[in-house]
């Protein structure tokens, strides 16, 4: 759909100013997590610092605020130069400029789309042409774990799927000319490929050097084998052929109220286990912050498992020590400029389904592809005010949408059964697809309700096209 990101009221498609039939409305958003600092903590990547929070708005998003502030630092600062050496000196009373972002990102739960007239808000505009096969083995194909657990730790514990784990997570150091900060991986191949968050390695694009302390103690070079930052993905390659893989398990498999374990580098903690629940499932999350074009949706695992700025692109695993998310965002308690930054029990994870053809075209081709169904899309509000839907603005000419027979004004209320309840959630959950999948969108028109089938399109790897 253009499901990949609301866009901001103005110029855009579809916008008709003579409509009063909506109010803008700011979206109750949650942050994604920034990442745990090192050394004097200047990158703690705080609301109001400038700094860019992880995803990508495919054509110029809204911007939304940040919403607290990460957590006070814990523990003993190893010292500013750890891990990379002496860095360059920095004034602390000078303004820092504007760096990219390298942290957890703070994130926006079930965020409401800003109102347009009309009832229409906008999100970029998918394309229907075919994802392109590749040949390349996968990755992300099921891992056979062999790490065996203490004999006191019985099966099903949290000990134990600790112990399967931990030994495939590690830290991940990023130093820039601007400062240094932290995030968490998972070790997907022997040869040292590693899962994370794209936005811990997004500053390395600016000729930053990363660097991943591993289980056993040692700190290794790392260089970016992929990054999609419209899923909010990368891939990258630690210099290392001795590596211990994490057991990739099935997101689908997942349970309201099911035992899942976190674990990351929180605030630089590395190896740091905590224990929740599965609190809900598809629950579509809006991660971004005030740059343009950094916005994206996804349909999280959420989870009341301690999640802190450091954990960004971590394991979250269930009992068996299977992988099932990667920790990318949480909630946060405070206003934007406020201190509450850490953990309140509300965390979210990339489902492992969703996240594992997108890491093997990153491994294959550095790039990822995403399902499209060619719309722009906001929320339906009922005379109440309440959202109960996603509105269709513009079709595009030749998309999956005109292809079904969709059309502007159409309000679409489920998608495979499942109800959807604004336009955010239709973002998530045509972004849990992949292109080429057959759905079935339940929709409103003129006040009888009907079901159509889609064949959702695809970007080509070209999320802003």
């Amino acid at each position: 759909m253009t499901e990949n990101q609301p866009q901001q009221p103005q110029n855009q498609p579809g916008h008709d100013p003579q409509q009063p039939e909506r109010t803008q409305q700011m979206p109750e958003r949650t942050q994604q997590l920034p990442m745990g600092g090192y050394g004097h903590h200047q990158q703690q990547f705080a609301p109001g610092a400038g700094q860019p929070r992880p995803g990508q708005h495919p054509s110029g998003g809204s911007a939304y605020p940040q919403f607290g502030a990460p957590g006070p630092h814990q523990g003993a600062s190893p010292g500013p130069n750890w891990p990379f050496g002496p860095q360059p000196a920095q004034s602390a009373a000078a303004a820092p400029a504007k760096p990219k972002r390298m942290g957890l990102a703070l994130v926006a739960a079930t965020a409401l789309l800003v109102g347009t007239a009309g009832g229409v808000g906008g999100a970029a505009v998918y394309s229907a042409t075919n994802d392109s096969a590749t040949n390349s083995p996968s990755v992300t194909a099921p891992l056979n774990g062999n790490q065996a657990a203490p004999a006191s730790a019985p099966d099903g514990s949290v000990q134990a799927a600790a112990a399967k784990v931990l030994p495939s997570t590690v830290k991940i150091a990023v130093a820039t000319s601007r400062g240094s900060a932290g995030g968490s991986g998972i070790v997907i191949s022997k040869d040292g490929l590693i899962v994370t968050n794209n936005h811990v390695v997004a500053g390395a694009g600016d000729g930053g050097r990363i660097s991943v302390i591993l289980n056993d103690g040692r700190t290794v070079p790392a260089t970016i084998k992929g990054t999609d930052p419209l899923t909010d993905l990368a891939v990258i390659k630690a210099d290392a052929t001795d590596l211990t893989p994490a057991t990739l398990g099935s997101s689908g498999k997942l349970a309201v109220g099911q035992g899942v374990v976190a674990i990351g580098s929180p605030f630089g903690l590395e190896a740091t286990v905590t224990s929740g629940i599965v609190s809900a499932l598809d629950r579509p999350v809006t991660s971004g912050d005030d740059d343009p074009g950094s916005t994206t949706v996804f349909p999280a695992v959420q989870t009341d498992a301690a999640i802190n700025p450091g954990n960004s692109g971590g394991a979250l695993i269930d009992l068996a020590g299977q992988v099932v998310g990667i920790n990318s965002a949480i909630k946060t308690a405070g206003g934007s400029g406020q201190s509450e930054g850490g953990n309140i029990g509300l965390g979210f994870a990339i489902p492992i389904d969703q996240a594992k053809p997108i890491i093997d075209e990153l491994v294959a081709k550095g790039k990822a592809t995403h399902a499209r169904l060619g719309v722009t899309v906001g929320d339906a509000q009922s005379s109440d005010g309440l959202s109960n839907g996603a509105r269709l603005g513009e079709v595009t000419s030749g998309g999956a949408a005109d292809k079904a027979g969709l059309q502007s004004g159409d309000v679409v209320t489920a998608v495979d059964g499942k109800a959807i309840a604004s336009g955010d959630a239709l973002v998530a959950a045509v972004r849990s697809h992949r292109p080429g999948d057959e759905v079935k969108l339940t929709v409103i028109r003129g006040g009888k309700t009907q079901t159509v089938t889609a064949t959702l399109g695809s970007d080509n790897g070209n999320p802003t096209g």
